[in-house]
Protein backbone atom coordinates (compact mmCIF):
# COMPACT_ATOMS: atom_id res chain seq x y z
CA UNK A 1 0.00 0.00 0.00
CA UNK A 2 2.94 2.33 1.01
CA UNK A 3 4.38 1.48 -2.46
CA UNK A 4 1.42 2.25 -4.39
CA UNK A 5 1.38 5.88 -2.49
CA UNK A 6 4.61 6.42 -3.36
CA UNK A 7 4.58 5.62 -7.10
CA UNK A 8 1.38 7.46 -7.35
CA UNK A 9 2.80 10.70 -5.61
CA UNK A 10 5.93 10.55 -7.72
CA UNK A 11 3.03 10.32 -11.32
CA UNK A 12 1.89 13.36 -9.85
CA UNK A 13 4.69 14.92 -9.14
CA UNK A 14 6.18 14.04 -12.89
CA UNK A 15 3.27 14.91 -14.48
CA UNK A 16 3.10 18.43 -13.06
CA UNK A 17 6.64 18.91 -13.93
CA UNK A 18 5.66 17.97 -17.30
CA UNK A 19 2.96 19.96 -17.68
CA UNK A 20 5.18 23.12 -16.39
CA UNK A 21 8.10 22.48 -19.09
CA UNK A 22 5.17 21.70 -21.93
CA UNK A 23 4.99 25.27 -22.05
CA UNK A 24 6.92 26.31 -25.64
CA UNK A 25 9.13 29.75 -24.06
CA UNK A 26 11.50 31.55 -25.91
CA UNK A 27 14.68 32.40 -23.47
CA UNK A 28 16.61 34.48 -25.74
CA UNK A 29 15.82 37.96 -23.91
CA UNK A 30 17.64 37.78 -21.24
CA UNK A 31 19.61 40.20 -18.75
CA UNK A 32 23.12 39.24 -18.92
CA UNK A 33 22.58 38.41 -22.50
CA UNK A 34 21.26 42.50 -23.15
CA UNK A 35 24.53 43.32 -21.07
CA UNK A 36 27.10 41.34 -22.94
CA UNK A 37 25.57 43.22 -26.20
CA UNK A 38 25.01 46.72 -24.81
CA UNK A 39 28.26 46.98 -23.20
CA UNK A 40 30.48 46.51 -26.03
CA UNK A 41 28.70 49.41 -27.64
CA UNK A 42 28.75 51.56 -24.29
CA UNK A 43 31.64 50.25 -21.98
CA UNK A 44 30.81 52.05 -18.76
CA UNK A 45 26.94 50.71 -18.77
CA UNK A 46 26.66 48.77 -15.33
CA UNK A 47 23.66 46.24 -13.85
CA UNK A 48 21.46 48.13 -11.92
CA UNK A 49 21.09 45.61 -8.51
CA UNK A 50 19.56 47.69 -5.75
CA UNK A 51 19.74 45.47 -2.14
CA UNK A 52 16.02 45.39 -0.43
CA UNK A 53 15.88 47.58 3.09
CA UNK A 54 15.44 45.49 6.32
CA UNK A 55 11.89 46.02 6.10
CA UNK A 56 11.20 44.45 3.53
CA UNK A 57 9.32 41.18 2.80
CA UNK A 58 9.88 39.08 -0.16
CA UNK A 59 7.55 36.67 -1.65
CA UNK A 60 7.73 34.99 -4.63
CA UNK A 61 5.86 32.36 -7.00
CA UNK A 62 2.82 32.96 -5.99
CA UNK A 63 -0.03 32.02 -7.80
CA UNK A 64 -2.40 34.28 -8.92
CA UNK A 65 -4.53 32.64 -11.42
CA UNK A 66 -5.07 29.21 -12.89
CA UNK A 67 -6.09 27.86 -16.21
CA UNK A 68 -6.83 24.33 -16.82
CA UNK A 69 -3.24 22.81 -15.25
CA UNK A 70 -1.38 25.73 -16.67
CA UNK A 71 -0.69 28.14 -13.37
CA UNK A 72 0.67 31.94 -13.41
CA UNK A 73 2.90 33.36 -10.92
CA UNK A 74 3.88 36.09 -9.29
CA UNK A 75 6.25 37.78 -6.52
CA UNK A 76 5.43 40.33 -4.24
CA UNK A 77 7.52 42.99 -2.59
CA UNK A 78 6.40 45.03 0.25
CA UNK A 79 6.96 47.23 3.24
CA UNK A 80 6.49 44.99 6.84
CA UNK A 81 2.66 46.12 7.01
CA UNK A 82 1.90 49.37 8.72
CA UNK A 83 -1.84 50.88 9.34
CA UNK A 84 -2.18 52.81 6.41
CA UNK A 85 -1.83 50.57 3.26
CA UNK A 86 0.69 51.89 0.25
CA UNK A 87 0.20 52.51 -3.64
CA UNK A 88 0.96 49.53 -4.87
CA UNK A 89 2.90 49.47 -8.74
CA UNK A 90 2.00 46.19 -11.11
CA UNK A 91 5.91 45.56 -13.44
CA UNK A 92 5.29 43.97 -16.88
CA UNK A 93 8.47 42.33 -17.88
CA UNK A 94 9.30 42.97 -21.99
CA UNK A 95 10.80 40.68 -24.42
CA UNK A 96 8.69 40.80 -28.08
CA UNK A 97 5.36 39.29 -26.13
CA UNK A 98 7.36 36.59 -26.80
CA UNK A 99 10.41 36.46 -24.42
CA UNK A 100 11.39 37.73 -21.21
CA UNK A 101 9.81 36.81 -17.09
CA UNK A 102 9.08 38.48 -14.20
CA UNK A 103 13.05 37.94 -12.75
CA UNK A 104 13.80 40.95 -14.92
CA UNK A 105 11.68 43.49 -12.95
CA UNK A 106 13.84 42.38 -10.09
CA UNK A 107 15.73 45.54 -9.75
CA UNK A 108 12.87 48.07 -10.10
CA UNK A 109 10.64 45.95 -7.72
CA UNK A 110 13.36 46.48 -5.14
CA UNK A 111 13.58 50.35 -5.69
CA UNK A 112 10.24 50.67 -5.70
CA UNK A 113 9.73 48.97 -2.29
CA UNK A 114 12.48 50.78 -1.04
CA UNK A 115 10.63 53.82 -1.52
CA UNK A 116 7.84 52.68 0.27
CA UNK A 117 5.75 51.06 -2.87
CA UNK A 118 4.18 47.42 -2.85
CA UNK A 119 5.85 46.02 -5.91
CA UNK A 120 4.17 43.19 -8.23
CA UNK A 121 5.62 41.93 -10.93
CA UNK A 122 3.48 39.02 -12.39
CA UNK A 123 3.89 36.93 -15.61
CA UNK A 124 1.52 36.61 -18.14
CA UNK A 125 0.81 34.35 -20.89
CA UNK A 126 3.41 34.78 -24.33
CA UNK A 127 2.91 34.65 -27.85
CA UNK A 128 4.28 31.20 -28.13
CA UNK A 129 1.91 29.71 -25.47
CA UNK A 130 -1.24 31.99 -26.48
CA UNK A 131 -2.09 35.27 -28.93
CA UNK A 132 -3.16 38.46 -27.61
CA UNK A 133 -5.41 39.37 -26.04
CA UNK A 134 -4.76 36.64 -23.44
CA UNK A 135 -1.80 39.13 -22.02
CA UNK A 136 -4.60 41.51 -21.66
CA UNK A 137 -6.85 39.16 -19.80
CA UNK A 138 -4.11 37.65 -17.53
CA UNK A 139 -2.71 40.97 -16.23
CA UNK A 140 -6.02 42.47 -15.53
CA UNK A 141 -6.30 38.89 -13.60
CA UNK A 142 -3.53 39.99 -11.95
CA UNK A 143 -4.72 43.34 -10.89
CA UNK A 144 -7.66 42.09 -9.28
CA UNK A 145 -5.85 39.38 -7.10
CA UNK A 146 -3.70 42.70 -6.00
CA UNK A 147 -6.94 44.08 -4.55
CA UNK A 148 -8.43 40.72 -3.24
CA UNK A 149 -4.75 40.56 -1.22
CA UNK A 150 -4.97 43.72 -0.59
CA UNK A 151 -4.98 43.30 3.34
CA UNK A 152 -2.34 41.01 3.12
CA UNK A 153 0.27 43.50 1.59
CA UNK A 154 -1.29 46.25 2.35
CA UNK A 155 -2.32 47.77 -0.85
CA UNK A 156 -4.25 51.01 -1.24
CA UNK A 157 -6.45 49.54 -4.09
CA UNK A 158 -7.47 52.90 -5.30
CA UNK A 159 -3.69 53.74 -5.90
CA UNK A 160 -2.57 51.04 -8.51
CA UNK A 161 -0.16 51.95 -11.30
CA UNK A 162 1.02 49.82 -14.22
CA UNK A 163 4.65 50.31 -14.76
CA UNK A 164 6.00 48.08 -18.14
CA UNK A 165 8.88 47.85 -20.29
CA UNK A 166 8.72 47.51 -23.97
CA UNK A 167 5.84 44.98 -25.23
CA UNK A 168 5.27 45.43 -21.20
CA UNK A 169 5.17 49.30 -21.74
CA UNK A 170 2.86 48.45 -24.27
CA UNK A 171 0.92 46.32 -22.43
CA UNK A 172 0.79 48.75 -18.89
CA UNK A 173 -0.70 51.68 -21.67
CA UNK A 174 -3.88 49.45 -22.93
CA UNK A 175 -4.02 48.50 -19.25
CA UNK A 176 -4.73 52.49 -18.47
CA UNK A 177 -6.59 53.10 -21.37
CA UNK A 178 -9.15 49.87 -20.74
CA UNK A 179 -10.36 50.44 -17.27
CA UNK A 180 -14.01 49.17 -17.28
CA UNK A 181 -13.80 47.27 -20.57
CA UNK A 182 -15.33 43.82 -20.48
CA UNK A 183 -13.68 42.30 -23.55
CA UNK A 184 -10.40 42.56 -21.92
CA UNK A 185 -12.00 41.20 -18.09
CA UNK A 186 -11.38 37.61 -17.12
CA UNK A 187 -14.67 36.25 -16.74
CA UNK A 188 -13.71 33.03 -15.10
CA UNK A 189 -12.08 35.39 -12.19
CA UNK A 190 -12.86 37.73 -9.07
CA UNK A 191 -16.05 39.30 -10.14
CA UNK A 192 -15.88 41.56 -6.46
CA UNK A 193 -13.12 43.74 -7.40
CA UNK A 194 -12.66 45.83 -10.96
CA UNK A 195 -9.08 45.76 -13.26
CA UNK A 196 -9.27 49.63 -13.00
CA UNK A 197 -6.05 51.02 -12.48
CA UNK A 198 -4.74 54.92 -11.83
CA UNK A 199 -1.88 55.63 -13.44
CA UNK A 200 0.63 54.19 -16.13
CA UNK A 201 4.28 54.29 -16.08
CA UNK A 202 5.10 53.39 -19.80
CA UNK A 203 8.79 52.57 -20.88
CA UNK A 204 9.44 52.38 -24.56
CA UNK A 205 6.61 50.65 -25.32
CA UNK A 206 4.56 51.47 -28.75
CA UNK A 207 1.20 53.14 -28.48
CA UNK A 208 -0.15 52.10 -31.92
CA UNK A 209 0.91 49.18 -33.99
CA UNK A 210 -0.21 50.43 -37.59
CA UNK A 211 1.34 53.79 -37.09
CA UNK A 212 3.61 56.09 -39.47
CA UNK A 213 6.38 55.74 -36.64
CA UNK A 214 5.50 52.10 -36.24
CA UNK A 215 8.06 49.20 -37.36
CA UNK A 216 6.35 46.39 -35.59
CA UNK A 217 6.13 43.36 -38.69
CA UNK A 218 6.87 39.56 -37.87
CA UNK A 219 7.26 39.92 -33.60
CA UNK A 220 4.00 41.48 -33.27
CA UNK A 221 2.02 39.60 -35.98
CA UNK A 222 3.07 36.33 -34.23
CA UNK A 223 1.08 38.00 -31.09
CA UNK A 224 -1.55 39.35 -32.86
CA UNK A 225 -2.21 36.48 -35.60
CA UNK A 226 -1.68 37.83 -38.13
CA UNK A 227 -0.15 40.78 -40.28
CA UNK A 228 -1.79 44.24 -40.36
CA UNK A 229 -3.32 43.18 -43.87
CA UNK A 230 -4.67 39.85 -42.61
CA UNK A 231 -5.40 41.36 -39.40
CA UNK A 232 -6.42 45.36 -39.26
CA UNK A 233 -9.43 45.50 -36.55
CA UNK A 234 -6.63 43.38 -34.12
CA UNK A 235 -3.51 45.47 -34.81
CA UNK A 236 -6.08 48.65 -34.01
CA UNK A 237 -7.71 46.69 -30.99
CA UNK A 238 -4.47 46.21 -29.19
CA UNK A 239 -3.19 50.15 -29.62
CA UNK A 240 -3.64 52.03 -26.95
CA UNK A 241 -4.11 55.07 -28.85
CA UNK A 242 -7.66 54.13 -30.32
CA UNK A 243 -8.60 53.34 -26.42
CA UNK A 244 -7.87 56.53 -25.32
CA UNK A 245 -10.92 58.49 -23.62
CA UNK A 246 -12.32 60.10 -20.92
CA UNK A 247 -11.66 57.38 -18.56
CA UNK A 248 -7.79 56.90 -19.64
CA UNK A 249 -5.70 57.15 -16.40
CA UNK A 250 -2.53 59.82 -16.26
CA UNK A 251 0.96 58.46 -17.69
CA UNK A 252 4.16 58.60 -17.61
CA UNK A 253 6.28 58.07 -20.46
CA UNK A 254 10.00 57.10 -20.21
CA UNK A 255 12.19 56.97 -23.58
CA UNK A 256 15.26 55.55 -25.03
CA UNK A 257 17.02 58.08 -27.62
CA UNK A 258 15.10 55.37 -30.15
CA UNK A 259 11.86 56.85 -31.72
CA UNK A 260 10.36 53.46 -33.09
CA UNK A 261 10.10 52.54 -29.22
CA UNK A 262 7.10 55.46 -28.74
CA UNK A 263 5.03 54.92 -31.71
CA UNK A 264 1.87 56.59 -31.26
CA UNK A 265 2.46 58.65 -27.72
CA UNK A 266 2.92 62.23 -29.45
CA UNK A 267 -0.33 61.62 -31.09
CA UNK A 268 -1.60 60.05 -27.61
CA UNK A 269 -0.49 62.73 -25.80
CA UNK A 270 -2.07 65.19 -28.09
CA UNK A 271 -5.62 62.92 -27.21
CA UNK A 272 -4.56 63.60 -23.14
CA UNK A 273 -4.20 67.20 -23.33
CA UNK A 274 -7.95 67.66 -25.15
CA UNK A 275 -9.11 65.66 -22.60
CA UNK A 276 -7.48 67.47 -19.66
CA UNK A 277 -5.72 64.05 -18.39
CA UNK A 278 -1.85 64.54 -17.46
CA UNK A 279 0.49 62.95 -19.09
CA UNK A 280 4.48 63.81 -18.44
CA UNK A 281 7.58 62.64 -20.96
CA UNK A 282 11.48 62.19 -20.09
CA UNK A 283 13.67 60.70 -23.08
CA UNK A 284 16.94 59.65 -22.14
CA UNK A 285 19.93 60.96 -24.47
CA UNK A 286 22.14 58.36 -26.73
CA UNK A 287 20.50 55.05 -24.70
CA UNK A 288 19.91 51.59 -26.06
CA UNK A 289 16.36 50.45 -26.10
CA UNK A 290 16.58 47.92 -22.72
CA UNK A 291 18.69 51.46 -20.74
CA UNK A 292 16.09 50.37 -17.57
CA UNK A 293 18.32 47.45 -16.57
CA UNK A 294 21.40 49.63 -16.47
CA UNK A 295 23.19 52.63 -14.81
CA UNK A 296 23.64 55.34 -15.36
CA UNK A 297 20.02 55.97 -16.44
CA UNK A 298 18.70 53.58 -13.75
CA UNK A 299 18.57 55.65 -10.94
CA UNK A 300 17.51 59.00 -12.31
CA UNK A 301 14.62 56.76 -14.40
CA UNK A 302 13.50 55.64 -11.06
CA UNK A 303 13.33 59.15 -9.73
CA UNK A 304 11.09 60.65 -12.26
CA UNK A 305 8.87 57.21 -11.43
CA UNK A 306 8.83 58.07 -7.76
CA UNK A 307 8.12 61.61 -8.73
CA UNK A 308 5.63 60.99 -10.82
CA UNK A 309 3.95 58.38 -8.62
CA UNK A 310 3.98 61.13 -5.84
CA UNK A 311 2.12 63.43 -8.10
CA UNK A 312 -1.08 60.96 -8.98
CA UNK A 313 -0.73 59.16 -5.52
CA UNK A 314 -0.08 62.37 -3.05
Amino acid sequence: MKYTIVLLLLFISAFSFAQKNSIPRDTTFTLNGTFIKEQKKRPYIIIASPKPNDDVLIKKDIVFRTIKERELLLDVYYPKLTKKHKPAVLLIFGGGWRSGNKSQNEAMATELVNKRYVAVSAEYRLSLEAPYPTAVVDLKAAIKWMKANAKVYGIDTNKIAALGVSAGGQLSALLGTTNNDSHFEDTLGNKEVTANIQAVIDIDGILAFHHPESAESAVAAQWLGGTFEQQPTIWREASALEHTNQQTVPFLFLNSSNPRFHAGRDDMIRKLDSLHIYSEVHTFDDTPHPFWFFNPWFSPMMDYIDGFLKKQFK
